[in-house]
């Protein structure tokens, strides 16, 4: 295993940003910025050993900052939508930027974790080499209450598998629900519309949502609706039934807290394959519906709706306020941990 450090830009404010790229003795590598712990690259091979950049992303700072998407970005306190942007928490109201349709808070934003310069440490651990990044998050951050210390690893293994840990602590009781923005296209990067692409999500049930993305608080199966991806099927095949694309919260099927397979997808004709691992109850799959950049990206690439997806980990959309789905509340003096894995491989053609 090994890795490097190279300059990746500099901030405003005239700090330099780093840029750390993870290689496995497979010569599949990953690349990182300190900038928001951002995932900036993933390169892995097809069926006949070439290697592509399978995941969207930006190449300067700039871009990584004001262009949209959250290409990669570590996304917290809070990821998702909390409903007229507030919670009631221990009987106190805290308020949040509506920073979505003007009424509602997404991704806790506007205050974005991935604009802020991170600290980090690599070290060698037993899954492999292993970049942490971490931040302090000062009480009222966001609008969150607590101080909070985070930290995200990043662990390259030698199965060609990206681990991620999240941890934080608060003295106060707060919210913890992190996520990873990754958009992955297995054909590559820059290679346009993924809707070609076959993917399997272990969930018989979701979260159905009102027209701004607010869960109406049911649980209802996946059967006969186009949110049935129980068995693998191609992300073309039922998408023309939904308004505008995937961007829904699937209900994992796996026992609570246990780090399982929830979901695979496969590029057919590269051979390449995705599994994704996680220990939370939430997957919210989405498909560059309004991805529309009008600036360049990676290697000048220019993205477009469909052209990758999300497999976001997390807990359910307004869950703070929603009782019957499971709390994202972090106690104060208790730790947050939850662990999602992304494995890259090649399918078995036999």
């Amino acid at each position: 295993m090994a890795w490097k450090k190279e300059e990746f830009g500099t901030l405003p404010d005239g700090r330099t940003a780093w840029r750390f790229t993870l290689s496995n003795e497979n010569g599949v590598s990953a690349s990182f910025t300190d900038l928001g712990g951002t995932w900036l690259t993933m390169m892995v091979p097809d069926r006949n050993g070439s290697q592509a950049d399978v995941v969207l992303g930006y190449d300067t700072v700039e871009a990584c900052m004001n262009y949209p998407g959250q290409l990669g970005a570590v996304v917290g306190r809070n990821a998702n939508r909390i409903q007229g942007a507030s919670f009631i928490l221990n009987g106190n109201v805290y308020q949040l930027a509506a920073n979505s349709l003007g009424k509602n808070n997404l991704h806790s934003g506007p205050d974005f974790f991935k604009n802020r310069l991170w600290g980090t440490g690599v070290e060698e651990a037993s899954l492999g080499t292993r970049i942490t990044f971490s931040l302090f998050s000062p009480d009222g951050d966001q609008g969150y209450p607590g101080n909070a210390d985070i930290t995200i690893s990043y662990t390259l293994t030698p199965d060609n598998s990206l681990q991620i840990d999240y941890r934080m602590t608060a003295d106060a009781d707060t919210i913890a629900n992190f996520t990873q923005h990754a958009y992955f296209n297995l054909a590559g990067h820059d290679s346009g519309s993924a809707l070609e692409q076959q993917v399997w999500i272990d969930a018989d049930a979701y979260t159905p949502a009102d027209a701004e993305g607010i869960p109406t608080g049911e649980i209802i199966p996946v059967g006969k609706t186009p949110l049935d991806f129980t068995v693998m099927k191609k992300i073309c095949r039922d998408i023309k039934a939904l308004s505008n694309g995937y961007d829904h919260n699937l209900v994992l099927n796996h026992p609570d807290g246990e780090v399982s397979l929830c979901a695979s997808a496969m590029d057919e004709a590269s051979g390449r394959v995705l599994n994704v691992y996680t220990d939370l109850p939430g997957l919210q799959f989405y498909t560059a519906n309004s991805l529309n950049c009008e600036y360049p990206a990676k290697n000048g690439a220019l993205y477009r709706p469909f052209c990758g997806y999300c497999f976001e980990t997390h807990f359910f959309p307004d869950a703070v306020n929603k009782p019957q789905f499971k709390s994202p509340i972090l106690k104060n003096g208790r730790e947050y941990r939850t662990t999602t894995v992304y494995q890259f491989g090649v399918a078995d053609d036999e």
